[in-house]
């Protein structure tokens, strides 16, 4: 058995705070672009049946008990006592919450609490700028304000999130900034924001292309981690998988080496080969594999041993990915470590590896590359 630190959750966002039926928890289940199809559920998924295995003992039930019985323990325990067990039983000491999914969520600091550990904001960049626009009159406050805001947030956050499509039909994240990687000039953020605000009702998401340049730019200036999403966590559900390869973020990584801000890209899955590659060629760029090893369950470690085989270990980071469900923030950190032992254990007990260096590898890739990369600990 490898030994690792208390985990560092890298990203995740809040939970939600109301009671789930039997629907609504399935639905959050997995990100799907509708209900399961008549006739199955979504507990039959990987994710499901890790949540079978994992959450139950965490609720004082025995593993594997069928999803009526864990939801009516949870029904009995209330929706706060169980987020407030499931967390606490996952071993994180640490989370870096995205504060920008919609709903009725728990922000960091309810987190923190819940869990009994701390809480660091990643800033959504999108919804920072929604914020803004919504109390900016003209176009030249409006820049002036976000560039204020984000001077501001990058004073107090451990980080920046972006992982906003620009349309529902145009191209993604990775693909917009492949044919315009550079920051746009001064004239063409005027117009792009002035377009904008003129056709945005309020709490209008960000799709222009030219201001989410813009917003990634203000970001690497700051000098904060940019985290960027990628792999299936890009974009909305049932969009082409390939809208989220990070290989075609390649410009824009090479556009910001030497810059001074690192660059974490998040859910790779199934393209995390190709975020292993760049987080090697890229000293600024890191890599995890987030809510892909809870999706993949009880092939995490074929997930994992993928990602060890191509990044340097200094490179990668631990994520649960977890959203609204805490179930999904529990099976995450114990799916990886469970993973972790399986990869470097079986490494250790091959006599590939000694064991104290796959403890070491384990302990950087749990926690120790996350505090360094976001300065939890400090300056440094």
């Amino acid at each position: 058995m490898i030994e690792t630190p208390l985990l560092v959750d890298q990203h995740c966002h809040g939970v939600i705070r109301t009671e789930l039926g039997l629907g609504t928890f399935e639905a959050e289940l997995i990100r799907s672009a509708g209900p399961p199809a008549a006739g199955t559920t979504f507990f039959d998924t990987q994710t499901g049946f890790a949540v079978r295995r994992w959450c139950p003992p965490l609720l004082g039930l025995e593993p594997h008990c069928a999803p009526a019985r864990y939801l009516a323990r949870r029904r009995e325990l209330g929706p706060a006592e169980s987020a407030r067990r499931l967390l606490r039983g996952s071993g994180v000491a640490a989370y870096l919450v995205d504060t920008g999914a919609p709903g009725d969520l728990t922000g960091a600091k309810d987190l923190a609490s819940a869990a009994d550990a701390e809480a660091f904001e990643s800033v959504r960049l999108e919804l920072l700028a929604e914020q803004i626009a919504d109390t900016s009159g003209t176009v030249a406050a409006f820049l002036a304000n976000l560039a204020e805001a984000v001077h501001h947030c990058a004073a107090g956050a451990a980080a920046f999130t972006c992982g906003a499509a620009p349309g529902s039909t145009a191209p993604s994240l990775g693909a917009f900034l492949a044919f315009a990687p550079g920051p746009p000039g001064a004239g063409e953020v005027r117009g792009a924001a002035g377009r904008w605000l003129a056709r945005r009702t309020r709490g209008e998401a960000v799709r222009d292309p030219v201001l989410l340049r813009h917003l990634l730019w203000s970001a690497v200036e700051s000098g904060l981690p940019l985290q960027l999403h990628t792999g299936a966590d890009a974009g909305e559900p049932g969009q082409r998988p390939d809208r989220g390869d990070p290989g075609l973020l390649a410009d824009f990584v090479r556009a910001t080496a030497g810059l001074g801000a690192r660059l974490v890209l998040l859910g790779g899955y199934p393209y995390h080969r190709h975020a292993a590659q760049l987080a090697a060629a890229f000293p600024h760029v890191y890599a995890d594999a987030g809510a892909a090893l809870a999706r993949t369950g009880t092939r995490a470690d074929a997930v994992l041993a993928e990602l060890l085989e191509v990044a340097p270990f200094g490179k990668l980071l631990f994520s649960s990915g977890g959203r609204r469900l805490p179930e999904l923030h529990a099976v995450g950190a114990l799916v990886f470590r469970e993973a972790l032992d399986r990869v470097l254990g079986g490494w250790a007990a091959d006599g590939a590896w000694s064991r104290r260096d796959a403890e070491r590898v384990a302990a950087m890739i749990a926690a120790g590359n996350a505090r360094r990369v976001y300065r939890l600990d400090g300056p440094g």
